[in-house]
């Protein structure tokens, strides 16, 4: 073989064989992370092409390639990704399992994470426990596997990685106690009503002062704050010489408008007849909603509904609108008893974080119910074990709640009980599985982008090669 020619600008040579019964009549000499057999691209440029495919996916990226300068269409930057070798990263000491939807309430899959180096480590195309524990018996040297309360998660990282310590999340069992919280406190809807504080134990705001001149409406009002510029204006430029035509024109207005303004001595005297007094549909009905508020029922819509047997011929509208202002009333009388979620929630949320209102009006909900007053009790002692990492003592909180007549808090008990080393474990041990969730918000993102359709194999190189 003899050189002919170099090759272009990158100066590779260029050789050609003598022999004239060889296939081959010229070979191009390779270079080592510059050049590959049958490629148009350097090796730079096909590492930035795949990145920007990691990054982007196909018509996104071939838009991005496009910018730099590179012609490429969407199908080559997703083969520039697939042909990407598989990573190979060390096996985990603390793994991290939770379930992503690649088809929502249809078909799911499983992502593991490493929670020492926030990095995922594989995807599995299912959730079946058989899947996980193979993948768990591949990596004897698994010591913590944070996981949900999911049982086939937990079938799974038995079967595969028995000397594993499992450890269950803390937000997963918080979530599991204030679900089971506002059932117990739907159970007992009833004790709600009449619970509001007495007029004299309210904190009221101060009451706007009247207005001195005998508007009904008050002073900040926007349409007396209006009417009264508009009037200031037009008097204004009526002293100037000024004809009501050409004040029509200059500031915009209609000539009746003009002449209303102009023909009142004072703002106050165009206030009255503005839906002071006039007469409503829903009038006669008034006492028949005043009833049905009183009795609990604070939905507008199913009042409505109610009221157009007996004949109201109104819309939903101003039924809606009477009954936002019952729900803004501060009457004791009229006000409506609070929701099952929103008694639930004050007795979940820390007492410290709540105003003085809700603290007035829990303190009379509990004490008009011995039973919500006992799960008042439970949320905050789990809340105690749950933040100061005192997993020891829930046999202790389990065994009363077990005890107790709040069926909500017995599925509960009932369910800790059948994983209970992994709960204990979870509210002693700092891991958890915050960072899986992070990455279960990437993987969605990651499906967006490329609108739902990537498969398995183009989802996992994303998920895991990307930075």
């Amino acid at each position: 073989m003899f050189p002919v020619e170099g090759c272009g600008w990158c100066f590779v040579r260029r050789l050609a064989c003598r022999v004239a019964s060889c296939p081959r009549r010229t070979i191009v000499e390779q270079v080592p992370g510059l050049t590959r057999r049958y490629g148009r691209w350097t090796e730079r440029l096909r590492s930035t092409l795949a990145s920007v495919g990691l990054a982007l996916a196909g018509r996104a990226g071939a838009r991005m390639a496009s910018v730099f300068g590179v012609s490429v269409s969407r199908s080559t930057v997703l083969r520039l990704v697939e042909a990407l070798p598989e990573p190979h990263s060390p096996a985990p000491r603390v793994v991290g399992v939770d379930e992503y939807a690649t088809r929502k309430g249809r078909h799911y899959g499983t992502v593991l994470v490493d929670i020492e180096t926030r990095r995922p480590v594989d995807l599995l195309p299912d959730r079946e426990a058989s899947s996980l524990a193979a993948w768990l018996a591949k990596r004897p040297g698994i010591e913590v596997v944070c996981r949900d309360r999911a049982p086939f998660f937990a079938e799974g990282a038995t079967v595969g990685a028995p000397q594993a310590v499992q450890v269950a999340d803390r937000w997963h069992l918080w979530h599991n106690l204030s679900e089971a919280a506002e059932r117990c406190v739907a159970g007992h809807r009833g004790c709600l009503r009449g619970t509001t504080p007495y007029p004299s134990q309210q904190i009221k705001e101060p009451e706007e002062p009247a207005d001195p001149l005998g508007s009904p409406w008050p002073t900040g009002h926007r349409f007396a704050h209006r009417t009264r510029s508009n009037h200031a204006a037009v008097h204004a430029l009526l002293a100037a010489g000024h004809s009501r035509r050409a004040i029509q024109r200059q500031l915009g207005m209609t000539y009746r408008t003009v002449n209303l303004l102009a023909d009142a001595t004072t703002p106050e005297d165009l206030f009255h007849g503005q839906w002071q007094g006039r007469p409503s549909l829903l009038d006669e009905y008034r006492p028949y909603l005043d009833d049905r508020w009183n009795q609990g029922c604070t939905n507008a819509w199913k009042a409505w509904e109610e009221i157009v047997p007996l004949g109201y011929k109104g819309n939903y509208q101003r039924v809606r609108a009477y009954f936002r202002t019952k729900r803004l009333s501060d009457d004791s009388i009229t006000a409506p008893p609070p929701s099952p979620r929103t008694v639930a929630g004050w007795i979940l949320r820390h007492p410290d974080s709540l105003s003085a209102g809700e603290q007035l009006r829990l303190k009379a909900v509990l004490a008009h119910c011995p039973d919500l007053e006992a799960l008042t009790g439970y949320v905050r002692s789990f809340a105690q074990i749950l933040t100061e990492r005192q997993g020891q003592r829930l046999p202790e909180w389990l065994d009363p709640v077990r005890q107790d007549n709040l069926p909500g808090l017995h599925a509960l008990a009932a369910g800790i009980g059948r994983d209970r080393d992994a709960v204990i474990a979870g509210l002693t041990m700092p891991w958890s599985s915050g960072v899986v969730e992070g990455h279960l918000n990437r993987i969605k993102m990651l499906k967006r982008q490329m609108f739902g359709r990537a498969g398995f194999a183009l989802l996992r190189k994303r998920v895991l090669l990307a930075p």
